[in-house]
């Protein structure tokens, strides 16, 4: 089991508003420059000794003989001493000689600008937002971000929305002590409806567009609800009693399967991007694979496989956005393991130690990269290449372990939420490149190539 659960008792009330933006204080503009270092490739030392020694020697006895004159005179027209400058500019150097075909390098740097640029990957969070009651609960999933750029997460009792697009944030709901805290919160595909499971075992529906509660699903959970999945207009839930249960969100008798598998709290949920394959973790250590096409709402679904390498909680979930039967699992922290499976054949394609507690993952959508975010003991963000599993990058700032992670809609942004209660968003997988598609040629018409009886 992992470490970090609270209970409604232990939220406190804080004098913080959520999701104000933190300012960090920088130092003064004068501070902490850059010295300045001068080139000294055009000083030419020699002649600034002889200034400093030689030079001076002669100002401080003005007698000279007329022979010893007319030998310094003539020493320094042979070493080029009648400058008045110690420091000058020199002429430009010679052109090098060009050794190589101006064809060769005409081809190397048309190939230098077919290369792709290596991307900048930025070490800090771009926005810093206070999330002050943020449950400290590895086991539960308190943040998303709806397809209309506005961000769900849940403090304490309390569902606040952040809208991307303008920096606005408003509240949503607060329930009472007898149903909170809340325990997980995910939207619907639409990105206008909510679901938000409760402390109690209810989950609420909500419209965030009129700020009304549809409906309130009941009697599928006998303790909370932690973990939440879309499937179109399925809603899935899983709980601590270990059940995962599809809800038609539609009709009136909403429970339409039920799978059981799970001794402990159900704490993962993904669909796979087809929706035909579903992805359980649970505190038991187990990760199963259920097949929608063998679900049957008369008797509880028999999985499709149960995968029993994890040595610790299976949290973190992430279906493959570019290959639709790869799916990433993360353990907590009595394994530590970031693990790729092949959901039809059942396979563990690799698995890869990480040194703390996995805690979320998420794909990039544009490039062929995993990222992950952790607990014990760095609390940081680690980028991946894959399949290398090749470190590309390490995003710190929080201290305290990085229990949630959600991403925008355009796949760039990524926002994460830890227990030191607070918000922040990262760059961490770039801009996508926007590619010209040409514009499609006229298409001729019938007999074009004859010319036309008038």
């Amino acid at each position: 089991m992992d470490a970090g659960s609270l209970s409604s008792s232990a939220i406190k009330t804080r004098s913080r508003f959520p999701l104000q933006e933190q300012f960090i204080q920088r130092n003064n503009s004068r501070e902490n420059l850059d010295r300045f270092i001068p080139n000294r490739s055009a000083m030419d030392f020699d002649y600034a000794h002889y200034m400093l020694t030689e030079g001076a020697k002669g100002k401080e006895n003005p007698v000279v003989s007329p022979s010893r004159e007319a030998y310094r005179k003539q020493l320094a027209e042979s070493l080029n001493l009648n400058r008045t400058r110690i420091l000058a500019f020199k002429n430009k150097p010679p052109a090098p000689v060009d050794l190589i075909p101006r064809e060769i390098t005409s081809m190397a740097h048309q190939q230098d600008k077919t290369t792709k640029p290596r991307r900048i990957i930025p070490q800090t969070s771009e926005r810093t937002l206070d999330a002050p009651d943020l449950v400290d609960d590895y086991y539960l999933n308190l943040l998303d971000w709806g397809s209309a750029n506005v961000l769900a997460i849940a403090l304490g009792n309390t569902v606040y929305l952040w809208d991307a697009s303008n920096g606005s944030t408003s509240e949503l709901v607060t329930v009472d002590d007898e149903s909170g805290p809340i325990t997980s919160v995910s939207w619907a595909p639409d990105g206008r409806h909510i679901a938000i499971g409760l402390n109690s075992s209810e989950v609420q529906l909500w419209d965030t567009t009129s700020d009304k509660q549809l409906r309130t699903l009941r009697g599928g959970h006998r303790q909370r609800v932690g973990s939440l999945a879309w499937n179109n207009h399925i809603l899935t839930t899983g709980g601590m009693d270990g059940k995962i249960i599809n809800n038609d969100v539609r009709i009136r008798s909403h429970i339409v399967e039920t799978y059981r598998g799970h001794e402990h709290e159900v704490c993962g949920l993904k669909w796979s991007p087809s929706g035909q394959q579903l992805a359980s973790g649970g505190n038991d250590n187990l990760l199963y694979i259920w097949d929608r096409s063998t679900s049957s709402s008369s008797s509880p679904t028999q999985w499709l496989h149960r995968l029993e390498d994890h040595t610790s909680a299976v949290k973190a979930l992430a279906w493959c956005p570019f290959q639709g039967n790869l799916l990433a699992s993360g353990g907590g922290s009595g394994d530590r393991c970031i693990k790729f499976w092949n959901t039809h054949t059942g396979a563990c394609l690799n698995s890869v130690d990480t040194g703390s507690q996995v805690c979320s993952l998420l794909w990039n959508k544009n490039e062929r990269e995993l990222l992950s975010s952790h607990g014990f003991s760095q609390n940081q963000l680690t980028l991946w290449k894959y399949p290398s599993m090749v470190k590309m990058g390490e995003l710190t700032g929080h201290t305290s372990r990085v229990l949630y992670m959600a991403q925008s809609p355009d796949g760039c942004t990524v926002a994460s939420a830890a227990a030191d209660e607070t918000l922040r968003f990262w760059n961490a997988f770039g801009t996508p490149e926007v590619v010209t598609k040409a514009a499609p040629k006229a298409r001729a018409q019938p007999f074009s190539h004859l010319s036309r009886i008038r």
